[in-house]
């Protein structure tokens, strides 16, 4: 039997607040069961120690504190761990830690599976199975925050794990709100960023939420023809429109929006391509990031050499654009980009 009483991890903090105000308390203690949950990372309500055994036992008839299992974590040799995580009705998602030298970046997702079926991400080959809810999506930094090591400390977000962020986007909202508030975890929003494939509409309400966390757009080619075969959100909003939702976004002081460009051998990296792209991001505050291509047995395309990579690159730099290469991360535990498909859906 499913348990129908109230999320707190996915309550906002006005939202607790009026419970513990329907249970006859002030509202500040919604705000001391807030911090509890999302700051102190509360397991239940028990522990709340600043409230009497009584408001204790009352709010628990009315409210929960929830975690996704932790099913399995894998450790990659270069230090990424992949927790494959259980949900309240068994389906099953996966999350990523990824260190770095000064940071260490929670990679959550957002939806079982993804209907998107990008050509070069596994996750697509699972379809959709349901959107996430938003105390499903903070639940995975607690999750992930109750296995860390000592002396670590999450201090990136990143929304590029199973799923299309803007396809849940009412719920993603929450928990970005959750996330951020200082009451809780106070993730600055200069610390999170949301990676889209290019959901125009999703833009646009990402934009007008306000809530103005970094925007990574997959791009991933230059001509509608490829983009088109390779991502077929692209049939439906097309690069011009795409382009121009993002040009439409704002940015605040000093930040720049992150065009993704993953690597397809003889697909979409040619000089020709390159020196497109530097077209069409002309006047973007922008940076791109190459990915190259994780291969897999379930995916049609190989990865660009790297040479072309580099040449690709180079185009990039010498018309003034910021360029990296990123460095595929937990590629031997199926931790790396596009390549998060849980282990049932495999089999």
């Amino acid at each position: 039997m499913s348990d129908s009483r109230a999320d707190l991890v996915g309550l906002l903090p006005a939202e607790v607040e009026a419970l513990m105000a329907e249970l006859g308390q002030p509202r500040y203690r919604g705000r001391q069961v807030f911090h509890w949950v999302h700051a102190r990372r509360a397991l239940d309500i028990e522990t709340m120690t600043n409230l009497s055994r009584t408001l204790r036992a009352a709010l628990a008839s009315r409210a929960r504190v929830s975690r996704p299992a932790v099913a399995q974590v894998q450790r990659s040799l270069d230090g990424t761990r992949k927790f494959l995580l259980r949900l309240a009705d068994e389906e099953e998602i996966e999350s990523v830690l990824i260190p770095d030298e000064d940071r260490l970046t929670a990679c959550i997702s957002t939806q079982v599976g993804c209907p998107l079926e990008c050509r070069f991400c596994l996750t697509g080959l699972m379809g959709v199975r349901r959107n996430l809810r938003a105390g499903e999506i903070v639940g995975q930094i607690l999750a992930v925050q109750d296995r860390l090591e000592r002396g670590e400390r999450i201090s990136n977000i990143v929304l590029m794990g199973m799923g299309e962020p803007l396809l849940n986007f009412p719920q993603v909202e929450r928990a970005l709100r959750i996330l951020g508030d200082e009451r809780g975890a106070n993730f600055s929003p200069r610390r999170i960023t949301l990676s889209t494939v290019g959901h125009v509409p999703g833009i646009q309400k990402l934009a007008a939420s306000g809530l103005n966390v970094n925007l990574a757009v997959s791009l991933s080619a230059t001509t509608d023809e490829v983009r088109d075969q390779i991502m077929p959100i692209n049939r439906r909003w097309p690069i011009a429109e795409l382009l121009k939702a993002c040009r439409d976004y704002p940015l605040p002081n000093r930040r720049r929006l992150t065009f993704e460009y993953v690597m397809l051998d003889r697909v979409n990296d040619s000089q020709q391509d390159a020196k497109r792209l530097v077209g069409l991001l002309r006047g973007i505050r922008c940076k791109i990031n190459l990915i190259p291509f994780n291969a897999a047995p379930d995916l049609p395309d190989k990865p660009s050499p790297r040479k072309r990579v580099e040449a690709f690159q180079q185009i990039l730099h010498d018309a003034g654009l910021t360029a990296t290469i990123r460095e595929s991360r937990g590629w031997d535990i199926s931790a790396a980009c596009g390549m998060l498909r849980t282990e049932k859906e495999k089999t």
